[in-house]
């Protein structure tokens, strides 16, 4: 019996969580786990009892042209790290990892060149979570130490991310 190993497994239901997502560019899922049990799950859409990107027929963000990794304020999504984060007690995050997958919203595929946002770096390290772990293929992955955006904190001025 072939068994997948447990990142891939983790990153799987990451991937699925990502189906949920309503932005019209690119759809992140995430899930925090810790001691090897699922604490909680997050995807990228507006905040509750707003509508979507995808109910209003547009995103602004990409209306205006506007690179990925800026002007987060004209966007009406809450990030997948962001709502996993919300979802979650901290105790249960102190030292957890975060699995993190992507899908281009207009193509379905996998869009592995990601990290989190500046802002979502600032809530990761607050929570206290251990390890950011980005599908970057089917079967790969890389993972982030967030001990490493503390050590280099002119990491949190930039990004990668939606």
């Amino acid at each position: 019996m072939n068994r997948i190993d447990k990142v891939n497994y983790y990153l799987d239901i990451a991937e699925t969580v990502c189906e949920r997502g309503t932005c019209l560019r690119r759809n992140f899922g995430a899930i925090i786990v810790h001691n090897d049990e699922i604490v909680s799950t997050g995807y990228t859409g507006a905040p509750r009892g707003l509508k979507n990107c995808c109910d209003v027929g547009e995103c602004t963000r990409e209306r205006l042209s506007i690179p990925k990794g800026q002007r987060y304020e004209l966007c009406r999504s809450v990030h997948a790290e962001a709502n996993c984060i919300i979802s979650a007690s901290r105790k249960d995050m102190i030292g957890a990892t975060l699995y993190l997958a992507c899908h281009d919203a207009s193509t379905g595929e996998l869009y592995g060149d990601v990290e989190p946002c500046s802002m979502c770096k600032r809530l990761i390290i607050n929570a206290g979570i251990k390890d950011v772990v980005v599908r970057t293929t089917k079967t790969e992955y890389k993972v982030i130490t967030v001990s490493d955006w503390i050590e280099n904190d002119e990491s949190l001025n930039g990004s990668q991310g939606y």
